[in-house]
């Protein structure tokens, strides 16, 4: 009874933040949350946990969140299942979709985009699925490996899928159809682009839509390069080298003021391109071996990017336009990172949660809490809607109250 009266209360509570209405990978791809009204604060045991579920299965997808209800992934027994919950955790369905990765690192990767009543995925074993957002029947699947002459990648194919008008983009990885445009309501192919023209595997990426250029754009990384796709043809617009000793560049670009902050793990660092010619080429604007996040991400908030690194295990403010390192912390075992009302929120990967204010003086973090329930690694990228957190760990999705 006070569980249903704490919910109503919040739900009354949170109708008032102006929150995306639909969150896909990393909220809109950036990282960025549009809340506020959230605690600048938590109390020491952490922020009070609303709702866990446990039984997920194995994985490290996010959340997404579409018309008042949550969606992850998780596998057992090698077979993908999409759980649908309402936003007080009441399981309302469940439905297997097919094999997904059990090789290493087990588990569901790349996270669900919700569009128009439809939600798509693509497991680590290269399907794409489609589903009826209403009763999660399958509408269309396709595998993208087998129809697209590409083979997996080493970890699975981990990519969330971009929609952009009536396209659904992917990143088979092929000699010939290294990236491709579906019509999402079919999943005929509309164009096929060869990339970068090297036959680059797949990166564990997800793309980007850039659309402020002259030459509206799909920027992602693939094995050994960085590259600009028009949206509408397929064309490559251009390519930039971006090599480091795995072929792992799973960071999804962050873009802002022209420029494409492009960051990978594995030895390499950062590369700060600016788009040219109305979007047509790329200029280097500076580079850092320093900021080498290997699956964290990063995000720019104002005039400066924030994440950690990888080999370099320390958490970084970066001057957006000249690449000059403001601090360089370690506080806190590197991680991933969102931002929202003035604050981050940064999951380590060793089960720590911190929330810290966003300035470029120091990395200051103001609470800190251990994440105790779920299994294996600490992996996926948190979410927050209508002040609420959701924290994936593994087998369990948990929900803390933030505002």
């Amino acid at each position: 009874m006070k569980r249903t009266i704490f919910l109503c209360l919040l739900l009354a509570a949170s109708a008032v933040l102006p929150a995306q209405d639909v969150i896909q990978w990393r909220g809109d791809r950036t990282g960025i949350y549009r809340e506020s009204g959230l605690l600048k604060s938590w109390p020491q045991e952490g922020p009070q946990l609303l709702w866990n579920y446990d039984g997920l299965g194995e994985g490290h997808s996010s959340a997404a969140i579409s018309s008042g209800k949550l969606y992850v992934t998780g596998m057992t027994n090698g077979k993908g299942y999409l759980y649908a919950f309402d936003m007080s955790g009441k399981l309302l369905d469940k439905k297997e979709y097919g094999g997904e990765w059990d090789e290493s690192y087990n588990g569901t990767r790349g996270t669900v985009t919700a569009n128009e009543g439809k939600l798509y995925l693509i497991s680590g074993r290269g399907g794409i699925v489609c589903f009826n957002e209403k009763d999660l029947s399958i509408v269309w699947e396709k595998n993208i490996l087998s129809e697209f002459d590409a083979k997996n990648i080493t970890w699975g194919i981990c990519e969330s899928p971009l929609i952009v008008g009536e396209k659904l983009i992917a990143t088979p990885g092929g000699q010939q159809h290294n990236i491709v445009a579906l019509n999402k309501n079919t999943g005929e192919l509309i164009w096929s682009s060869p990339g970068a023209g090297t036959g680059d595997l797949s990166a564990y990426c997800s793309p980007l839509y850039v659309g402020d250029q002259q030459a509206p754009q799909v920027v992602t990384m693939t094995a050994k390069h960085i590259v600009g796709i028009d949206i509408a043809t397929g064309a490559t617009l251009w390519s930039y080298e971006q090599v480091n000793r795995t072929d792992v560049h799973p960071n999804i670009p962050v873009y802002g003021d022209n420029m494409l902050l492009c960051t990978s793990g594995y030895g390499k660092g950062s590369v700060m391109l600016r788009l040219v010619n109305g979007g047509r080429a790329v200029e280097k604007v500076w580079d850092s071996s320093q900021l080498d996040s290997r699956i964290g991400a990063m995000v720019k908030v104002g005039d400066y990017a924030y994440g950690s690194g990888d080999n370099n295990r320390f958490w970084f403010c970066v001057d957006w336009k000249t690449g000059e390192i403001k601090y360089r912390e370690n506080t806190l075992p590197i991680g991933n990172v969102i931002a929202s009302d003035g604050m981050l929120y940064c999951y380590s990967d060793r089960g720590d949660f911190a929330l810290a204010k966003i300035t470029p003086e120091k990395f200051d973090i103001v609470s800190r809490f251990p994440i105790t329930l779920g299994t294996d690694q600490h992996w996926a990228h948190p979410v927050i809607y209508k002040g609420v957190l959701y924290v994936r760990h593994g087998n369990t999705l948990m929900a803390y109250k933030v505002s």
